[in-house]
């Protein structure tokens, strides 16, 4: 087959492999066929876009709010989406975080990630192990902690995010009953903030 028309059909088929996975590394556009010249001329005809070091979209693709999320679902792939990223993606906070808050295991290497504005916090033994589910994120994917978990890491990390913002996703998920008083509790003990976060919940309920 001629070079030019293979490269042409492979082009044609890239909709496809980004519909599957609009969120593409370079190894994955290796196994389509494309070498990594090809690639830097798709991204120079303004068909791909390097959205982060080593990651790809495709510039004709809706760009969803949580594709950063997929990002770095790529990029950190043991680390877990918490806090204020994890509480909008549950749509519990008003807060539009301008960095992605990562829960990264105590001993694990900090990522190196160009292009991510990443907060990073540590958990250890089950605050990192217990309370993360994992979404498929445009066909990456990605743990985020659960609506529970978020709410007791909120309580336990209020001086860094404001009592404030726990206490309005405390409200909001039990107002959209996302998670059970029992699941609240349950977390707030292992994140050991059952003592304050009682009190407000009983007020809640």
């Amino acid at each position: 087959m001629n070079i030019c028309i293979g490269f042409v059909i492979m082009t044609l088929s890239l909709p496809k492999a980004f519909k599957k996975a609009p969120v593409q590394r370079m190894r994955d556009l290796e196994s389509l066929g494309l070498s990594r010249p090809r690639v830097r001329s798709l991204v120079d005809q303004g068909i791909l876009e390097k959205s982060s070091r080593g990651l790809y979209v495709l510039r004709s693709a809706d760009v969803s709010e949580n594709r950063t999320l997929a990002e770095v679902g790529k990029k950190v792939p043991h680390g877990v989406i918490c806090l204020l990223s994890a509480l909008r993606f549950h749509d519990l906070t008003t807060q539009a975080p301008h960095q992605v808050w990562v829960a990264l295991e105590r001993s694990a290497w900090p990522p190196k990630v160009e292009h991510l504005s990443l907060r990073i916090v540590r958990y250890s033994g089950k605050a990192f192990e217990e309370g993360h589910q994992e979404h498929l994120i445009e066909g990456v994917p990605v743990r985020i902690t659960s609506p529970a978990k978020t709410v007791a890491d909120c309580f336990k990390y209020r001086n860094k995010i404001g009592l404030d913002v726990a206490l309005e996703a405390l409200r909001e998920v039990r107002r959209k009953r996302l998670c059970t008083a029992e699941e609240i509790m349950r977390f707030a003990r292992i994140c050991r903030v059952a003592n304050v976060m009682k009190p407000y919940l009983e007020f809640l309920d």
